[in-house]
């Protein structure tokens, strides 16, 4: 479908979207109530931007009760309903239906409770992750878990999707930092899990939800861990002249048991486009590069760093900085936090990928990346947490290239095939959504499939909530892993591309 484009409703789809939209105003004010193509067309994708569909209606709750009241009237007459936070997602998962209710958040928007005594913030989901630093950074404290897109990404999308960032090495990613929620089950049914306590009695529902994408309910209330600031911290940029010597530091840093706050690397293509972004200071003559950075009391500091740089230069390090202030630390994470964006003076259009890999097999796979990229004839960039194994490949293609996008899906798929093949994962932080839904029978067979689907129709019986996201769209998940994909043309074959 193209982006100019509107979707064909027959008359009996706009009786019942009427229908449906007519019942909801009794549910909500009318003016948080959105129908009319002009207003739908908005929501049509989201962070992932490679799909577009147009939602049937766009509803606005502005409370726990109305969200509970919407849920109930749609399980009852069988609508489905996609929730959606600030719809930064890259993965798909809040992608729209056409044929399905977008329950936004956007108006759960406030801080409700600062408690410092229990070390706690309780937000509403739509709070944008970075506000929550910002409400308490006046008393020394902050949010571990940064997202690259932290200034706008949703706190409740954080959960949906268990959001890391550069930090999450050390302090761990949303599960690691979530103390409690308030969530709604399909059939409207409000339920609190945790609190302001470390851990809960009986079964870990929390954990369960946090990543669940919002297949098994719909978030409404946050409480999550606040930290204070570290005494010290210091960063450390070191270039490499092959991006082996940069992998093969990574592994002896954390070999040695030095467990860094963030440990970053970039390869040369995406140095320069950072380095040119927000002029950083970045080492352009290295083709791979590692910021490390190390926090605590200042003894301990000083001593992590001197370590970290006597092993990068017995990884043949080309350059090592370390940052003299605060403002000069921060500066080094500037570029690798704009490291999505500075990709637009590569091409008119990026494809982010996200896997995960053990360690050791960093080299392998960035060889792997390297030599796909020439199969496909597609640029590619690398940028990902090199502590944790979590890579991010931003693979250059142009939408306005009918080709360009098939080719691109094939080759991240590949590339996540790959990550899967050498004892990784098909994803780190972004979820699978609709991109790797498809690529799901890679890691799991069919009874895997099976029992996942199964948790999901305990909490939500008609599968009404999200469907179509992270379970393939397949008769049967094979045994061996082959992937038959309903229609056989192409990995998405229900939802509309560019």
């Amino acid at each position: 479908m193209s982006n100019l484009q509107m979707p064909k409703i027959d008359r009996k789809t706009i009786r019942r979207k009427n229908n449906i939209v007519k019942d909801l105003k009794k549910i909500i004010k009318h003016q948080n109530i959105l129908d009319h193509p002009d207003e739908l067309k908005p929501f049509e994708t989201d962070g992932l931007s490679a799909y577009k569909q147009i939602p049937l209606i766009v509803v606005f709750p502005e409370n726990t009760k109305e969200v509970s009241r919407i849920l109930e009237y749609c399980n009852q007459e069988r609508i489905k309903v996609v929730p959606r936070g600030a719809g930064t997602g890259l993965s798909g998962g809040a992608l729209p239906m056409e044929d399905a209710v977008l329950l936004c958040l956007g108006k759960f928007n406030k801080i409700l409770d600062i408690d410092y005594n229990n070390r706690c913030v309780v937000a509403q989901p739509g709070v944008t992750n970075l506000s929550i630093t910002k409400s308490v950074q006046e008393k020394d404290f902050y949010y571990a878990p940064d997202p690259s897109s932290q200034i706008a990404c949703s706190i409740g999308g954080n959960v949906a999707e268990n959001s890391g960032g550069v930090h999450s090495l050390k302090y761990g990613t949303t599960t690691n930092n979530i103390l409690g929620a308030e969530v709604v089950f399909m059939d409207g049914t409000i339920v609190r899990l945790g609190g302001k306590v470390f851990d809960s009695e009986g079964y870990d529902l929390l954990g369960l939800i946090t990543g669940s994408e919002g297949l098994l309910c719909v978030i409404t209330e946050v409480t999550v861990k606040i930290l204070k600031k570290p005494q010290t911290a210091k960063a450390a940029l070191i270039g490499f002249a092959t991006i082996e010597d940069g992998a093969k530091c990574v592994t002896e840093i954390i070999s040695k048991g030095i467990i860094p706050a963030g440990m970053e690397m970039m390869d040369k293509a995406l140095i320069h486009a950072t380095d040119n972004f927000v002029k950083a200071g970045y080492p352009r003559n290295a083709e791979s590069m590692l910021i490390v950075e190390l926090d605590g009391t200042e003894v301990e500091v000083i001593e992590l760093i001197e370590s970290v740089s006597k092993i990068a230069k017995k990884n043949k390090a080309s350059s090592i900085k370390i940052s003299k202030n605060d403002k000069e630390r921060l500066k080094f994470w500037a570029g690798r936090k704009a490291a999505f964006p500075a990709c637009g003076d590569m091409a008119p259009d990026y494809y982010c990928m996200d896997g995960t890999i053990p360690r050791g097999k960093l080299t392998d796979v960035l060889k792997e990346i390297q030599r796909l990229s020439k199969k496909y004839n597609l640029p590619v960039a690398n940028a990902f947490h090199a502590g944790d194994g979590n890579l991010h490949p931003l693979i250059m293609y142009d939408s306005n290239d009918k080709k360009a996008l098939k080719k691109t899906e094939q080759f991240g798929a590949d590339i996540l095939k790959y990550c899967v093949k050498v004892g990784g994962v098909l994803t780190g932080e972004h979820g699978v959504g609709i991109e790797k839904r498809e690529l799901m029978c890679e890691m799991f067979n069919n009874n895997d499939i099976q029992q996942q689907i199964k948790i999901k129709k305990s909490l939500d019986l008609n599968s009404l909530l999200n469907p179509g996201k992270v379970y393939p769209i397949l008769r049967k998940c094979a045994e061996e892993g082959r992937v038959h994909v309903h229609g056989g043309k192409t990995r998405f074959p229900d939802i509309p591309r560019f």
